[in-house]
């Protein structure tokens, strides 16, 4: 539990997402496109190619992911519609 003693703070809302490859901008609003959207993140462990400790983060469309990806991915039969 964090408790707070008599401050106010501002926080902070998203209004839209830009993918990091394409630069194309999603706004909150597009519920569908936003279903779809992907944001990797993770931190490089002991003799990562990303560097030792470095924190690595992107936000990817689903059309770029499935550029990236798409050849190299697996998906379930029972599961695709």
């Amino acid at each position: 539990m964090i408790k707070y003693k008599n401050k106010t703070f501002r926080r902070q809302v998203a209004n839209s997402y830009v993918c990091d490859r394409c630069k194309k901008e999603v706004s909150v609003d597009d519920i569908m496109e936003l279903q779809e959207w992907h944001r990797v993140s993770f931190v490089g462990g002991y003799s990562s190619v990303f560097g030792d400790g470095c924190k690595v983060e992107a936000d990817i469309c689903q059309n770029c992911l499935l550029e990236l990806i798409g050849a190299f991915c697996r998906r379930t039969e029972e599961e695709c519609v």
